[in-house]
């Protein structure tokens, strides 16, 4: 487990939140295997998966976020932990940092203090990113910045499923040394540790099956993967007309946020019942999963070649295995609910 670092003093020229990282050997969560069907998800929830992993603590207990996923009309629900989550299940407490000066001074000071800080920056300038955005493309993503260092011009940060390092004109653009700042600011937040808690599994299961209880009373009142259905014959021919670059974008956050979020239900579903999980809801998630993989690769060479898709199939299968995914969770809690009284 990392640990963590003390208070900066006034003059400094590196400072280290969490201790002990290397970038060259991170040792991924297993949500993040590479044979998974989904080893990403969105750039928030991995980072917090690989945050907590690397504090020692559970990523699993934080998973009933993806319950109440819903299909938004243009996108299905970008899931992520709440900050009351986090607080509740590890002590760990967010909230936004207000970026009145330099996105570098604030590093400096709250990094020093043993704080993270979570920032919206341009993947452009992001090398973990090569072959996809890393000097190709413009995108927003997420990063929470753990270790800085002035002297060097290197940043370590956590994104997407990893940590990693940066540095020279990397380092320069993403604080934005070099030309000019955003126009407007960007998005951070500042991520208090000093009264995080690593809890024992019990006791992260009891109060993760709360967190579920409350995500089930906001999912969708209809089957969602039917009015998707709907959306995607409606927007398959606008695909093609735009091509494969618009495909990506809407891929991701729609088939990419349905198919990644019912993975890790399967996940959380196995994690919490352990010897008494319920299969039929983790198969059908898994279905599902699968199911959305199997579509992002046949819609991209639809998009790609202009020829008609019939989806029918695969949307029939999502429905039924999305509703007998939701009535097993909630027998499956049900029963937790009646063992425990």
């Amino acid at each position: 487990m990392a640990g963590r670092g003390p208070r900066a003093a006034v003059a400094v020229t590196r400072v280290v939140a969490l201790h002990g990282l290397d970038a060259g050997a991170h040792d991924a969560h297993r949500l993040h295997a590479p044979d998974r069907i989904w080893p990403e998800t969105n750039c928030y929830a991995d980072l917090w998966i690989e945050l907590l992993h690397a504090q020692g603590m559970d990523p699993h207990a934080m998973l009933p976020c993806v319950f109440g996923l819903d299909f938004e009309g243009d996108q299905w629900t970008f899931f992520k932990p709440s900050l009351a989550d986090l607080r509740t299940l590890y002590g760990i407490d967010v909230q936004e940092l207000t970026l009145w000066r330099p996105l570098l001074d604030h590093a400096l000071e709250h990094v020093g203090a043993g704080k993270l800080v979570s920032v919206e920056v341009d993947s452009w300038w992001l090398p973990d990113t090569a072959g996809t955005d890393y000097r190709e493309e413009h995108g927003k993503t997420t990063i929470v910045i753990n270790d800085v260092d002035i002297a060097a011009r290197r940043l370590r940060y956590f994104h997407n499923a990893g940590y990693f390092t940066l540095d020279g004109e990397d380092f320069a653009r993403t604080f934005w040394l070099d030309g000019e700042a955003p126009i407007l600011p960007t998005y951070a937040e500042l991520i208090r540790i000093d009264r995080a808690v690593v809890r024992d599994t019990a006791t992260l299961r009891a109060l993760s099956r709360g967190l579920l209880g409350e995500q089930l009373n906001w999912r969708p009142a209809d089957n969602p993967v039917e009015r998707f259905r709907s959306r995607f014959d409606a927007d398959l021919p606008a695909l093609q007309e735009a091509g494969l670059a618009q495909y990506h974008k809407w891929a991701f956050a729609g088939l990419r946020q349905l198919g990644a979020a019912s993975a890790l239900a399967a996940e959380f579903l196995r994690w919490q019942w352990a010897d008494e999980a319920p299969e039929n809801a983790i198969q059908a998630f898994e279905r599902i999963a699968t199911l959305a993989k199997t579509l992002t690769l046949k819609s991209a060479r639809a998009v790609n070649s202009g020829r008609p898709l019939d989806a029918t199939e695969s949307f029939d299968e999502m429905a039924e295995a999305w509703q007998i995914a939701m009535d097993g969770t909630i027998a499956a809690l049900a029963r937790s609910g009646a063992d425990e009284a």
